[in-house]
Protein backbone atom coordinates (compact mmCIF):
# COMPACT_ATOMS: atom_id res chain seq x y z
CA UNK A 1 0.00 0.00 0.00
CA UNK A 2 1.27 3.46 -0.85
CA UNK A 3 1.25 6.46 1.39
CA UNK A 4 -2.30 7.89 1.81
CA UNK A 5 -2.96 11.02 -0.19
CA UNK A 6 -3.28 14.26 1.73
CA UNK A 7 -6.79 15.73 1.59
CA UNK A 8 -6.95 18.86 -0.55
CA UNK A 9 -8.74 21.07 1.99
CA UNK A 10 -9.69 23.78 -0.50
CA UNK A 11 -11.12 21.30 -3.02
CA UNK A 12 -13.07 19.54 -0.24
CA UNK A 13 -14.52 22.82 1.02
CA UNK A 14 -15.40 24.08 -2.46
CA UNK A 15 -17.10 20.87 -3.55
CA UNK A 16 -18.98 20.17 -0.31
CA UNK A 17 -20.42 23.70 -0.52
CA UNK A 18 -21.80 22.87 -3.97
CA UNK A 19 -24.19 20.26 -2.53
CA UNK A 20 -27.61 21.92 -2.88
CA UNK A 21 -29.63 22.46 0.30
CA UNK A 22 -32.97 23.94 1.19
CA UNK A 23 -33.43 26.05 4.32
CA UNK A 24 -35.93 25.01 6.96
CA UNK A 25 -36.84 25.98 10.49
CA UNK A 26 -36.54 22.91 12.67
CA UNK A 27 -38.93 23.21 15.60
CA UNK A 28 -38.11 21.18 18.68
CA UNK A 29 -39.51 20.69 22.16
CA UNK A 30 -38.54 19.17 25.48
CA UNK A 31 -41.38 19.16 28.00
CA UNK A 32 -42.88 22.67 27.87
CA UNK A 33 -39.74 24.25 26.39
CA UNK A 34 -39.72 24.94 22.63
CA UNK A 35 -36.88 26.07 20.38
CA UNK A 36 -36.08 26.32 16.72
CA UNK A 37 -33.04 26.53 14.50
CA UNK A 38 -32.24 27.05 10.84
CA UNK A 39 -31.58 23.64 9.32
CA UNK A 40 -30.09 22.89 5.92
CA UNK A 41 -28.68 19.37 6.12
CA UNK A 42 -32.03 17.67 5.42
CA UNK A 43 -33.02 15.05 2.86
CA UNK A 44 -35.61 12.38 2.18
CA UNK A 45 -34.29 8.91 2.94
CA UNK A 46 -37.18 6.45 2.31
CA UNK A 47 -40.62 6.23 0.70
CA UNK A 48 -41.99 3.42 2.88
CA UNK A 49 -42.02 4.33 5.67
CA UNK A 50 -41.57 8.03 4.82
CA UNK A 51 -38.20 8.98 6.35
CA UNK A 52 -36.07 12.11 6.37
CA UNK A 53 -32.62 12.70 7.81
CA UNK A 54 -31.89 15.83 9.81
CA UNK A 55 -28.27 16.56 10.76
CA UNK A 56 -28.04 18.56 14.01
CA UNK A 57 -24.98 20.11 15.66
CA UNK A 58 -24.16 18.00 18.71
CA UNK A 59 -23.30 20.90 21.02
CA UNK A 60 -26.60 22.73 20.43
CA UNK A 61 -29.55 23.13 22.78
CA UNK A 62 -31.82 21.74 20.06
CA UNK A 63 -29.74 18.55 19.78
CA UNK A 64 -30.38 17.84 23.46
CA UNK A 65 -34.08 18.62 23.03
CA UNK A 66 -34.49 16.22 20.08
CA UNK A 67 -32.57 13.52 21.94
CA UNK A 68 -34.83 13.91 24.99
CA UNK A 69 -38.18 14.23 23.21
CA UNK A 70 -37.66 12.05 20.13
CA UNK A 71 -39.56 14.46 17.87
CA UNK A 72 -38.96 17.41 15.53
CA UNK A 73 -40.87 19.45 12.95
CA UNK A 74 -39.57 21.06 9.77
CA UNK A 75 -41.20 24.24 8.45
CA UNK A 76 -40.40 24.74 4.76
CA UNK A 77 -39.37 28.32 3.98
CA UNK A 78 -40.23 30.18 0.79
CA UNK A 79 -37.90 32.12 -1.50
CA UNK A 80 -37.38 35.55 0.01
CA UNK A 81 -37.67 34.41 3.65
CA UNK A 82 -33.95 34.85 4.37
CA UNK A 83 -34.67 37.23 7.27
CA UNK A 84 -36.99 34.69 8.88
CA UNK A 85 -34.27 32.04 8.61
CA UNK A 86 -31.76 34.44 10.14
CA UNK A 87 -33.86 34.76 13.32
CA UNK A 88 -33.13 31.12 14.10
CA UNK A 89 -29.34 31.09 13.64
CA UNK A 90 -28.17 32.20 17.08
CA UNK A 91 -28.27 30.00 20.19
CA UNK A 92 -31.40 30.60 22.30
CA UNK A 93 -29.52 31.52 25.47
CA UNK A 94 -27.92 34.49 23.71
CA UNK A 95 -30.98 35.89 21.97
CA UNK A 96 -33.90 35.02 24.20
CA UNK A 97 -37.11 33.64 22.70
CA UNK A 98 -36.60 33.21 18.95
CA UNK A 99 -40.36 32.87 18.46
CA UNK A 100 -41.15 36.17 20.17
CA UNK A 101 -42.24 37.99 17.01
CA UNK A 102 -42.86 34.99 14.77
CA UNK A 103 -46.28 33.37 14.64
CA UNK A 104 -46.25 29.64 15.22
CA UNK A 105 -48.49 26.89 16.47
CA UNK A 106 -47.78 23.53 18.06
CA UNK A 107 -48.22 20.48 15.87
CA UNK A 108 -49.25 16.95 16.77
CA UNK A 109 -45.78 16.31 18.23
CA UNK A 110 -45.91 19.49 20.32
CA UNK A 111 -43.12 21.01 18.22
CA UNK A 112 -43.47 24.59 16.96
CA UNK A 113 -44.48 25.09 13.31
CA UNK A 114 -43.99 28.44 11.56
CA UNK A 115 -47.36 29.79 10.37
CA UNK A 116 -45.74 31.89 7.60
CA UNK A 117 -44.14 28.94 5.78
CA UNK A 118 -44.95 26.82 2.72
CA UNK A 119 -45.87 23.95 5.00
CA UNK A 120 -44.39 21.46 7.41
CA UNK A 121 -43.65 17.88 8.28
CA UNK A 122 -43.48 16.41 11.77
CA UNK A 123 -41.30 13.45 12.64
CA UNK A 124 -40.73 10.82 15.29
CA UNK A 125 -37.05 9.97 15.62
CA UNK A 126 -36.57 6.32 14.66
CA UNK A 127 -32.78 6.22 14.55
CA UNK A 128 -29.61 8.25 14.84
CA UNK A 129 -25.95 8.14 13.86
CA UNK A 130 -23.65 9.96 16.24
CA UNK A 131 -20.29 10.59 14.58
CA UNK A 132 -18.46 13.88 14.09
CA UNK A 133 -19.84 17.25 15.15
CA UNK A 134 -23.41 16.60 13.91
CA UNK A 135 -25.84 13.79 14.73
CA UNK A 136 -27.82 12.33 11.85
CA UNK A 137 -31.36 11.96 13.17
CA UNK A 138 -33.63 9.71 11.12
CA UNK A 139 -37.22 10.87 11.42
CA UNK A 140 -40.37 9.08 10.32
CA UNK A 141 -42.87 11.58 8.91
CA UNK A 142 -46.06 11.24 10.95
CA UNK A 143 -47.83 14.49 10.00
CA UNK A 144 -47.64 17.05 7.19
CA UNK A 145 -49.52 20.11 6.05
CA UNK A 146 -49.44 22.72 3.28
CA UNK A 147 -49.94 26.40 4.13
CA UNK A 148 -49.54 27.78 0.58
CA UNK A 149 -47.87 27.19 -2.78
CA UNK A 150 -44.45 28.64 -3.55
CA UNK A 151 -40.81 27.92 -4.31
CA UNK A 152 -38.51 26.79 -1.50
CA UNK A 153 -35.74 28.94 -0.07
CA UNK A 154 -32.37 27.49 -1.02
CA UNK A 155 -29.12 28.05 0.85
CA UNK A 156 -27.36 29.24 -2.31
CA UNK A 157 -29.98 32.01 -2.77
CA UNK A 158 -28.96 33.58 0.55
CA UNK A 159 -25.22 33.96 -0.12
CA UNK A 160 -24.57 32.03 3.11
CA UNK A 161 -22.34 28.97 3.37
CA UNK A 162 -22.90 26.01 5.65
CA UNK A 163 -20.65 23.19 4.64
CA UNK A 164 -17.11 22.40 3.70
Amino acid sequence: MGKPLALDEQAKKTLLRKIPHGLYICGVKDGEEVNGFTASWIMQASFQPPLVVNCVKTDSISHRMIKNSGVFALSFLEEGQKELAQNFFKPMRRVGNKFEEIEFYLGETGCPIIQDSLGYIECNVVGSVEHGDHTVYVGEVIAAGIHREGNPLLLEQTGWNYGG
